[in-house]
């Protein structure tokens, strides 16, 4: 037996039922996950202390490293884990409904895209099909499948089957999306420059270590004049999320409806940041029913009035202002 019910999730018209289902969802992980309820006690917050969605307190992204965050006793379905350097500990999120991260990503796609029938998917994701646990995997994966095109499906290294592959579909006027991590399309750029019409790039973000780090426009701006495309989609996602946004260009990006975007004070975590002001990076994610729907994440931002948002880096690891106070 679900204790919310999941469609209504994937329903939310307005802010008005988004608040609710958030509220409902705080109470539920309050009392059935643990480390989310140690860290609210910490902070003084109690369901009886909340009377609006702002007095939500976010959990620091971090305790997916050090505690296994979940409000579930069953048995998770899957474990997603982030790739992390060899002296780094790496995230750790059980998921305990994968349909819940099926509907979330396919509904996600589909209301910013349209269907994924409509669609080749080719997948350039090296660093992450190198390895175990992938939520990004998982999803290119299944949007494969789902796109039943049969050219589509994952490159590894051979990018000059992939760029063959491209302009075959290219020439045959094929709506294509090319999903790929910044360091792998970077080579593509580099080494097979091609002229695409039908084509969205869409990067992921990450040069893994392989590549020196470089800034969006610079980024954007290698892949458009290689591709000779308009603009440079992006999608924002991770481990410990079940949701993703996404960006048609010019790094704003925007959630679906069950997923918000909130800034935090970088000096004063338990501030809200005002729109248009850099601040931390908070995500509400109803899908996450299972783990938390709150989380203060590594990431520097700005808040749009319509909800969309922009991201502008990250906190020095060193240095996560203030949080390292809160982690019990």
């Amino acid at each position: 037996m679900h204790p919310i019910n999941t469609d209504r999730i994937f329903s939310i018209a307005n802010s008005h039922e988004f608040e609710d289902m958030a509220l409902q969802q705080f109470n539920y992980q309050y009392r059935n996950n643990s480390v989310y309820q140690g860290f609210c006690d910490h902070l003084g917050k109690s369901p009886s202390h909340l009377q609006k969605l702002s007095d939500i307190p976010f959990l620091p992204i971090e305790f997916f490293k050090s505690h296994n965050v979940v409000s579930s006793t069953d048995k998770p379905q899957a474990i997603f884990e982030s790739s992390g350097t060899t002296q780094s500990a790496t995230s750790k999120h059980f998921v305990h409904d994968l349909s819940l991260y099926e509907q979330s990503f396919l509904k996600g796609f589909s209301s910013f895209y349209g269907p994924v029938e409509d669609y080749c998917i080719l997948a350039l994701l090296p660093a992450y099909l190198e390895r175990q646990g992938s939520s990004l995997v998982y999803m290119a994966n299944d949007l494969v499948k789902r796109s039943q095109h049969p050219d589509s499906g994952f490159y590894l290294y051979d990018l000059a089957s992939l760029q063959q592959k491209m302009m075959v579909l290219e020439q045959n006027g094929t709506k294509t999306l090319l999903i790929g991590v910044s360091f792998a399309l970077l080579d593509l750029a580099e080494q097979f420059p091609m002229k695409l019409q039908n084509t969205i790039i869409m990067e992921t973000g990450g040069m893994k270590g392989r590549r020196k780090e470089l800034i969006r426009e610079e980024l954007h701006g290698i892949l458009k004049n290689a591709f000779g495309v308009p603009t440079i989609h992006s999608e924002y996602g991770m481990t410990e999320l079940l949701s993703q946004a996404y960006s048609k260009g010019n790094g704003i990006f925007e959630t679906p409806p069950w997923m918000k975007i909130i800034t935090r004070d970088t000096e004063d975590p338990l501030s809200l940041q005002t729109e248009g002001k850099t601040g931390g990076i908070n995500i509400i994610d109803l899908a996450n029913l299972y783990s938390c729907s709150f989380i203060a994440t590594q990431d520097l931002g700005k808040t749009y009035p319509d909800g969309s948002f922009e991201v502008l880096g990250r906190f020095d690891s060193s240095d996560i202002r203030g949080c390292n106070l809160m982690v019990l």
